[in-house]
């Protein structure tokens, strides 16, 4: 691929984006590759491991803030990989019908970005509603927490591989309802964590079948690490409600279109 200075001004948008308020980079950076041009199967594979680079540096800082719960990522992990394993085998199973597998993946994508614009919106109030419920039955039975711990690793290990959109905004807003007494900075934590060995399996998966682009890779982290750096010294500084408000409803609207 040909070097492309818009490729750079991209990552470096949703970079800050994901620095100043913490909503997801694959819901934001896969529809604007697929406006550049980019097939849906490379714009997915690319995204993958853009994610699996760029949140490396998120659990470092989770980490020494002690924000990650390793067990709790233990068990989505326990999910997520053989499910997105599984995803990547039916994918290379179309791999002769290309067409039917970007038809697939774009339908896929349009489905999670407007579940994700939906999360996005009603995060707080669905956050208030599963802490009200937080002495209900089933948050005091960790077997069956552990359970459905693993049923949401499942769930994001199918839909990250097929689109790499739901690892931030949809994992987040799932663990809540299992977790309300959480702190909310741990849940990030927790599923920033889980989404590196998710988006790094599934991203050296697709790589696998050919649908790799280093060069493009290269050129989104050249904008995008410094646009993350710069957005998380603002995070908290600028008031991002109105900002989230606006993506989310982006969201939803290019998900409409790719999916009606």
């Amino acid at each position: 691929m040909d070097f492309q200075y818009g490729l750079i001004v991209a990552g470096l948008t949703v970079g800050f984006i994901v620095g100043l308020t913490g909503i997801g980079g694959g819901s934001l950076m896969t529809p604007i590759l697929l406006w550049f041009g980019i097939p849906p199967t490379k714009a997915v594979a690319v995204d993958l491991l853009y994610a699996a680079v760029t949140k490396t540096g998120g659990v470092v800082v989770h980490n020494k803030k002690k924000n990650i719960d390793w067990t709790i990522t233990g068990w989505l992990v326990l999910g997520s990989i053989p499910a997105s394993l599984i995803t990547l085998w039916v994918l290379h199973t179309i791999k002769t019908d290309v067409d039917a597998m970007n038809a697939t993946i774009k339908y896929s994508l349009g489905w999670a970005l407007l579940f994700t614009s939906v999360a996005i919106i009603f995060k707080n109030k669905i956050l208030a509603f599963s802490q009200k419920h937080s002495g209900d039955k089933f948050h005091k039975e960790s077997k069956t927490q552990n359970g459905l711990t693993i049923l949401i690793g499942v769930m994001l290990g199918a839909i990250v591989t097929l689109t790499s959109i739901g690892a931030g905004a949809l994992g987040t807003v799932t663990l809540f309802f299992l977790y309300p007494l959480l702190p909310t900075p741990k849940l990030v934590g927790t599923e920033i964590a889980h989404a590196i060995p998710l988006t790094l399996v599934a991203g050296v998966g697709h790589a696998s079948m050919g649908n790799m682009d280093f060069a493009l890779l290269g050129q989104l982290l050249i904008g995008s690490l410094p646009g993350i750096y710069f957005g998380s010294l603002l995070s908290g500084k600028v008031p991002d409600l109105l900002l989230r408000n606006a993506i989310a409803i982006m969201l939803f609207f290019v998900g409409y279109n790719y999916v009606f």
